[in-house]
């Protein structure tokens, strides 16, 4: 067992199962494992194998990392899975010799990904990306007709997924990789929304290379292409589009891009519930959380901002693990900036509680955990604990 000790683990198990409203028995049964092995388990009596602990996080729809939060087992299972990603995408243009599966599965099993990614759940993805990976591409290679453009789709969606595990976890050539093909296969949809989605990835690119004015420019490109905001779909497209815009013209110190695009996200996405399009989260809650995150973006000067947004507004929790996490690691950032390391700290907990592997990958929230540990050496041993899991001592 990592350093989560057997109580502490059966405890989180027990306080997650019952947040899904589960019986003991529930859990077994959907974890495939015996009632008397979760009975242990949860009073400490008992440390769950990797397999059962697999088997009891999916079962409760998690990460590992939710259950075992001081470990590097995530961490491990996505830098292995690595090379095999790497190895799948090695010949895309390259009809592999195996058989195609149908359709209709495949684009199951590319839902499922896209759940996980949404969830912040990167070892399931790291796990099954290679194989799904090899499916999608001769799903593509054996396809004709409309059912190519659906196997396109289907590609290009499978090689985001892969990418947010290869980005997160510094596998950047990778990464830059996946979105290579996720274009690839977008040009190959006839979609203009499947192509604004690579172009809202894509700069991710820019971001590891902050290349920030490079990247806006990209967008604003990218926007001029996307389809006219007609329908919600293609205002989701676009209005996606606009936040990544803000964002990154505050990272290129482009007051004047930055609150433009915001404006535009802001009055797109009042005209459409907040929702999944396309495996890209869009809607009002969205943008305000993007607002806090330009803001941030933007320096020290506009921290106000943030802070005002978050007295009134809190990410709700249908939305996304991994923007809900994001928006509490930006309003951390704003708080050290501000001289309130206790509420940061506050803030990096509940990033934490809501998606572990995300938090612990997220460089500013590394950043925000080590200034406040700097400011506040003589405190808690919970901070001290927290700062050595996330990596900032």
């Amino acid at each position: 067992m990592p350093t989560s000790t057997a109580i502490e683990v059966g405890r989180r198990i027990a306080t997650i199962r019952r947040t899904r409203r589960m019986t003991q028995a529930d859990l077994a049964r959907a974890a495939f494992v015996s009632l008397a092995t979760i009975k242990a388990i949860e009073r400490g009596a008992r440390s769950p194998s990797d397999d059962t602990l697999d088997s009891i996080a999916a079962a409760l729809a998690v990460d590992p990392s939710h259950i075992i939060t001081g470990s590097t087992r995530t961490e491990s299972r996505v830098h292995a899975s690595a090379p095999a990603i790497s190895a799948a995408i090695a010949a895309y243009d390259i009809p592999a010799d195996v058989p195609p599966v149908p359709l209709h599965q495949l684009a199951t099993t590319v839902a499922q990904l896209t759940e996980w990614r949404l969830a912040a759940q990167y070892a399931r993805i790291a796990e099954h990306a290679p194989q799904f990976l090899t499916r999608s591409l001769t799903a593509l290679h054996h396809c004709t007709g409309a059912d190519r453009l659906r196997a396109a789709q289907l590609l290009a969606a499978t090689a985001r997924s892969a990418d947010a595990v290869a980005y997160k976890f510094g596998h950047r050539d990778l990464s830059a990789r996946l979105i290579d093909l996720m274009r690839w296969a977008a040009d190959r949809t006839e979609d203009r929304i499947a192509q604004a989605t690579a172009a809202y990835v894509r700069t991710e690119t820019f971001f590891a290379a902050r290349a920030h004015a490079q990247g806006l420019a990209a967008l604003e490109r990218a926007i001029d292409a996307s389809p006219s905001p007609i329908g919600r779909d293609t205002t989701a497209a676009r209005g996606a589009l606009h936040m990544r815009a803000a964002v990154i013209a505050g990272r290129a110190d482009d007051c004047d891009a930055a609150e433009h695009h915001l404006a535009e996200a802001r009055r797109l996405g009042d005209t459409i519930p907040e929702a999944d399009y396309d495996g890209t989260q869009f809607g009002p809650d969205s943008v305000r959380a993007h607002e806090v995150s330009v803001a941030v973006s933007l320096g020290r000067d506009h921290i106000q901002t943030a802070l005002d947004i978050a007295e009134k507004w809190t990410p709700p929790d249908s939305m996304p693990a991994e923007r809900r996490s994001g928006f509490w690691i930006e309003l951390a950032r704003a708080q050290v900036w501000a001289g309130r390391p206790d509420d940061a700290f506050e803030s990096l907990k509940v990033a934490r509680f809501i998606a572990p592997q995300h938090t612990r990958e997220h460089p500013w929230a590394r950043d925000a955990a080590a200034t406040i540990r700097r400011l506040k050496r003589a405190d808690a041993e919970s901070l001290t604990a927290f700062t050595e899991w996330i990596g900032a001592v």
